[in-house]
């Protein structure tokens, strides 16, 4: 029995240590499936998440990144950030509000802050704009780019996001010259008579 405890307490140290956590997003998307088994890599990704109804999330895996790209998103727009609410950027998991709401954003409390990703907090807009008005998604990418070159694209939409959604998303990524990303899918299982 001694020995059977051993091992289950080495096996539970060693999965605990080897696992990597989910980040938190500010919605659950259903992925489309398909039969692709390429893995997109664990560092240097900027995942750009769009909900069915074209709300559009961005998370950046670095927060050393995060920093940078938010200073110079509020140089081009000409809003400057706080040092407290460039360290309240630099531990979000994951944001997607216009940059006129950016300031009033980051001096919400965390809890507060996933509610108005939700778009339950009044006054703050959900969703980064990617229209032919307003497109500072392409904003976000360019500057996240210019901080860090080695950054790959995913794109995870839902499976039931309309075509002129992602459409509108492909374009604006072209139009700043960004042609290679990945679309992030769910393994689709295949019988073996087919």
């Amino acid at each position: 029995m001694t020995a059977m405890s051993d091992v289950t307490v080495l096996l539970l140290t060693f999965f605990m240590l080897t696992s990597t956590f989910v980040q938190k997003e500010p919605v659950q998307v259903t992925t489309p499936k398909s039969v692709s088994e390429i893995k997109i890599p664990e560092t240097n990704i900027l995942q750009i998440l769009v909900e069915p109804n074209g709300k559009m999330f961005m998370s950046l895996d670095n927060q050393g990144d995060r920093m940078n790209v938010l200073q110079n998103v509020g140089a081009e727009y000409g809003v400057e950030f706080t040092t407290e609410e460039i360290l309240s950027f630099k531990l979000l998991p994951c944001f997607g509000v216009p940059v006129k709401d950016m300031k009033a954003f980051l001096n919400l409390k965390p809890d507060v802050q996933d509610q108005a990703l939700k778009g339950k907090v009044k006054g703050i807009t959900a969703g980064i704009p990617c229209d032919s008005v307003n497109n500072e998604i392409k904003v976000w990418v360019k500057q996240a780019r210019s901080v860090n070159p080695d950054l790959r694209i995913a794109i995870k939409a839902a499976a039931d996001t309309p075509y002129p959604i992602i459409h509108q998303l492909m374009s604006s990524l072209q139009d700043i010259r960004e042609n290679r990303y990945n679309l992030i899918t769910t393994l689709k299982n295949i019988k073996e008579d087919e």
